[in-house]
């Protein structure tokens, strides 16, 4: 290839590089400098490889500007240039070349100035990030006496990965005294996620077990209705990275399969199994999965060796659901959407026979904010599951919980692991082939254990519940309350015997109008012998031939004997009861161990079939329980914000609770649904005057999907945050599923006659800090645009110029003008998006499938959030941008960090090819051997440290001061150059946080590329050294420095 030579020595020295390229080729002068090279060492073959490269340069130049004349008269000279003054030449044009370029430490006052804005942002975000808006921890450690048994008969015969993983049978010290390799109850299998052990099953296990020797064996009516012990499995997959490599999670899935097999068939053989023998054998295995156990459990039911029907149930904690938490890995994010996509398509069959899931529920729960590991955000099932088989709940949410857990603490939190223990517990029937009950009927007892209550999909147990109580009054001695009077008892037990204080139900008008709301201090039990109060749900009893009072399991008599009573038929409202964090001035947290409140609410369509509600105080002596109940407007209690976004993030909301106003009041505020908001409340204080008051005012914030419920206690502030609409999440399998926005939820004081102001303001600091758990993948694609485009700045200036200028000097001409002109096309495509999407619809009416309510859209585009920042709302267009100084940022500090480090490594940089040989060997071995494979990608980037320094190292010492310019017939390749660099700066902010596997076959495209054009280049100078032009253009050489030598006097001979 023929190559220019750069400008002229005689030019001044501080003449800007770029300068020179508007120099004619008239004009143009060249030097010719060559390495210090040792001419007596002709037998060492590194040495003259060396030699060759230093002069190869040299001879393209001199065949492209010797003139004719020049090598006429070289021929007549056989003398050639000494090694002497070659060397001399090369010190004097590397003095030269060093005082024209730049230093690579350099920086100019405007890129250091858009560096220290990006440190001071990224300071900033993570301060936030680690002070502002942070869940208190209120989980408390589980405790265990633990023993694991392992299955060594589950061999090669069984499954592939014998060799790999193995089973294990969880043990309780001191409760389970049977023979280690004996089952007897049903099977329950714990899978642990990414680099988990199999010993996290412990707390779970042990709270099963503990629960049915302590409770269960002794409960006849839960024993009856099929509970029974439960053996707990687990997994050890030796701590694999599933959440990085997706063969791993199909390895993991496909040995899953072969454990449930193994694990039935152990109930099966008579030697292995204590279980009765009237009862069938299990069918199907209880499945637990902890963060990408989660995953791994509904892969099973994908893969080939799956067995119909052998799983039904799953719960999983911390478990990203909707997506993968990273996306480097081609096989992993390929699972992802084929999971997903099978359970999609299976639950939009039109029949039930048509859907293969049909009989799974599936149970998510998520952390919260506390967990830093997973965004909770990708726990949410609202794109994969519809309601009737399967929702995503939050640990704030769960009754008695009330507090976020870290991504570990979910495995061993007693607030936790008691209601999943309870949950199942209640979910099994032993009597049933599958060791569980219906569908319908699991997903009835996950909801009572997991959600508050509260929910549109909670089911009140009143309407299945039998009539229990007779309650007979006296209209002289018990007070009735007139229609639409609230009842108000300061202090049970102030008559000095049970009382009942009845409460007509008003005749039902319009559907969702009015609501019966009741709360108080004291705890409501199903079982009336056992509790300070009663809620009954009465109706008259009819005067019935042969009907008695027997019939009933409880006769509550309160008419002392007299005349004229009147006997009502109840129903005891205890099932439906809700327990709320208590609420007092010396309140600080909703998880603190005092004794809850106890709460009923509901619909007058669900007291049709009733005529009274009866509270019915039963304590004989005054206490300082307290009981409020009323039949409330939904139109006082439930008040509907309409204010937009962008008016809620200028000027806050501004709310008040009247005087008179309700138990309960709602405030529903729409426009705020975004995760990435954070906002701050304040609320005034709660004035009662000289009547005391009953309790504080309490706070629930909540969403409808997910199910996140937080609560506030004694609340004068709080710190607001969401799990709603987040980036890069799909959307909800329909529609109505969509987030309607948050809904601040208060129960104040009625009996307090003055208003309460309420403020909400967006908290800018703390919102910053959302950032981090939403975008943190992003400095793996962004930064590689940053590079992208510098690198092809380079190019471009050495197309032109010749000069190669350095990565800052690249990076300031790219801050100045193509980087801010790409990332303004990339954000108004992104509001463009936003805006498009937001104003069409998702799918047309004539896409539902109709069968029972699982109903779901055929025309959803689920990866429609999957470009650039998944932003679904314009009004953060300001992201882009931001995260483009961000990584421009980030990529200036890397190249400092890279210089350094290759600058400390140059001094024990090797040298010798055998050196070189021995230690990438030694690599290799121990990657293949003792490292794990996923930490090839570090010892290669070590390799790379490694070589540059080397080269640097050898640059420094044998370069010419030349800058090597493409010839004519490369310039037509350098337009394939600049395009494939935009292709790959343009993909990264596109697709690059989404696919980012693909960024990897993307350089290593733009890479060999690169590769080619140096080897195409190489090939053609060795034609030119075998040309036997060598020895003619030293002669020519050596005439003019001649020439030069006589005109100025320059001791140093110069070259054209």
């Amino acid at each position: 290839m023929r190559r220019k030579l750069s400008s002229s020595a005689d030019e001044d020295n501080d003449e800007n590089p770029l300068d020179a390229a508007k120099l004619t080729h008239d004009e143009k002068k060249t030097t010719f400098t060559t390495a210090k090279y040792d001419w007596n060492r002709h037998s060492d073959t590194l040495d003259r490889r060396k030699a060759e490269k230093v002069w190869l340069p040299a001879l393209s130049a001199a065949r492209t500007w010797t003139s004719p004349t020049r090598i006429q008269a070289s021929t007549k000279r056989q003398e050639v240039v000494s090694p002497h003054l070659a060397g001399e030449k090369m010190l004097d044009a590397r003095g030269r070349l060093q005082r024209q370029t730049r230093s690579p430490w350099s920086c100019s006052l405007f890129t250091g100035a858009a560096t220290v804005a990006a440190i001071f942002l990224m300071l900033f975000i993570l301060h936030s990030f680690v002070t502002r808006q942070l869940d208190s921890k209120g989980c408390d450690m589980y405790y265990t006496r633990s023993k694991f048994f392992n299955f060594a008969d589950f061999d090669t015969e069984h499954t592939r990965f014998a060799s790999k993983y193995s089973l294990h049978l969880y043990r309780e010290i001191g409760y389970d005294e049977d023979p280690k390799d004996q089952v007897k109850g049903v099977p329950v299998l714990f899978i642990p996620g990414n680099a988990g052990s199999y010993r996290q099953a412990r707390s779970l296990a042990s709270e099963t077990v503990q629960h049915y020797y302590n409770t269960v064996q002794q409960d006849k009516e839960a024993l009856k209705g099929g509970a029974t012990s439960i053996d707990f499995f687990s997994v050890d997959f030796n701590e694999d990275f599933t959440a990085f490599h997706g063969q791993t999670l199909l390895d993991q899935a496909e040995y899953l399969n072969d454990a449930v097999a193994y694990i039935l068939s152990l109930y099966h053989d008579p030697r292995r199994s204590q279980r009765d023998s009237g009862l069938p054998d299990p069918s199907s295995v209880i499945l637990i999965g902890h963060s990408m156990g989660g995953v791994a459990a509904r892969t099973m039911l994908t893969m080939p060796n799956y067995q119909s029907n052998s799983i039904n149930t799953i719960i999983t904690i911390s478990a990203p659901h909707a997506r993968s938490p990273v996306s480097v890995d081609a096989d992993l994010v390929r699972t992802y959407q084929r999971v997903n996509t099978y359970w999609r398509d299976a639950y939009s069959q039109k029949w039930a026979s048509d859907n293969p899931l049909w009989h799974v529920t599936l149970i998510s729960i998520a952390g919260g904010s506390l967990d830093t590991t997973v965004p909770s955000d990708y726990a949410s099932l609202a794109s994969l599951v519809p309601s009737t088989h399967g929702f995503t709940v939050f640990t704030s949410s769960i009754p008695g919980m009330w507090t976020g857990a870290d991504h570990i603490q979910t495995t061993w939190c007693v607030q936790l692991v008691r209601p999943i223990a309870r949950s199942i517990f209640d979910a099994i029937d032993v009597h049933r082939p599958s060791q569980t009950k219906p569908r319908a009927d699991r997903m009835r007892v996950f909801k009572r254990w997991y959600l508050t209550g509260m929910e549109d999909i909670a089911e009140k147990m009143l309407p299945h519940s039998d009539l229990t109580t007779v309650l007979t009054l006296d209209d002289h001695s018990n007070s009735v309350n007139h229609a639409g009077q609230r009842l108000v008892l300061r202090s049970l037990g102030r008559a000095g015997k049970p009382t009942a204080h009845v409460l007509p139900i008003p005749p039902q008008e319009i559907p969702g109008q009015r609501r019966f709301t009741f709360l108080s201090n004291v705890p409501l039990k199903e079982n009336p012998d056992s509790g300070y109060l009663d809620v009954l749900l009465c109706s008259v009893l009819p005067v019935q031939p042969g009907h008695s009072a027997a019939l009933f399991s409880m006769n509550l008599d309160l008419s002392d004997g007299r005349a004229g009573s009147t006997r009502l038929a109840c129903k005891n409202a205890a099932t439906d009861r809700i327990i709320l964090p208590a609420s007092y001035r010396t309140s600080t947290q909703p998880f603190h161990k005092a004794a809850p409140f106890s709460y009923l609410q509901y619909e007058l369509e669900d007291l049709a079939e009733h005529q009274f509600v009866a509270i019915v105080d039963r304590v004989s002596e005054t206490t300082h329980a307290w009981a409020i109940a009323e039949f409330s407007d939904s139109s006082e209690g439930i008040l509907h914000v309409s204010t937009s976004l962008q008016r809620l993030l200028a000027f806050g909301i501004r709310l008040k609770l009247p005087a008179e106003r309700p138990l309960v009041t709602t405030f529903e505020i729409p426009a705020l649904h975004s995760s990435l908001l954070a906002l701050k409340l304040s609320m005034g204080k709660q004035a009662c005057g000289d009547t005391p008051e009953l309790f504080t005012p309490l706070l629930r914030q909540y969403l409808s999907e997910p199910h996140e419920s937080r609560y506030f206690v004694n609340v004068k502030e709080a710190n607001v945050s969401l799990h709603g609409i987040a980036p890069f999440m799909p959307p909800p399998l329909r529609s109505q599923a969509a987030s309607s926005g948050i809904s601040l939820q208060f129960w104040t004081d009625p009996t307090c006659a003055s208003s309460i102001d309420v403020g909400l303001q967006v908290d800018v600091a703390g919102s910053i800090g959302k950032l981090v758990m939403r975008y943190r993948t992003v400095f793996a694609a962004f930064p590689l645009l940053i590079v992208a485009l510098v690198v092809r700045k380079q190019f471009k200036i050495y197309d032109h110029s010749g000069v190669f200028v350095t990565f800052m000097e690249s990076m300031d001409l790219c801050l100045r003008t193509s980087l801010p002109l790409l990332f303004l096309a990339l954000t108004f495509f992104a509001v463009s998006r936003a805006v498009l999407s937001a104003a069409a619809p998702t799918a047309t009416s004539a896409s539902w499938h109709v069968w029972s309510t699982n109903t779901t859209e055929s025309a959803i585009d689920y990866t429609k959030n999957d470009l650039l920042l998944g932003s679904q709302d314009p009004i953060f267009w300001f992201l882009l941008p931001m995260c483009g100084l961000l990584s421009a940022g980030f990529c200036i500090l890397i190249n400092y960090a890279a210089l350094g480090v290759i600058s400390f490594l140059q001094a024990f940089a090797a040298t010798s090819p055998k050196r070189r040989v021995i230690t990438a060997s030694v690599l290799l071995l121990l990657v293949s051997t003792v490292i794990p494979y996923q930490f090839a990608y570090l010892v290669s980037c070590i390799v790379q440290l490694a070589t540059c320094s080397r080269a640097t190292k050898h640059l420094r010492e044998n370069v010419s001061g030349l800058e090597d310019r493409p010839s004519r017939e490369t310039d037509r390749l350098t337009y394939v150059t600049n395009i494939l660099f935009f292709i790959l700066a343009v993909y990264a902010a596109v697709y690059g946080v989404s696919y980012a596997y693909l960024l990897h076959h993307l350089v290593n495209g733009v890479a060999a590329w690169l590769v080619a054009l140096h080897f195409s280049s190489t090939d053609l100078l060795s034609s030119l050294l075998s040309s036997g032009l060598t020895r003619m253009i030293l002669d020519n050489g050596e005439d003019d420095n001649n020439n030069n030598n006589s005109n100025n006097g320059d001791d140093v001979k110069k070259r054209p």
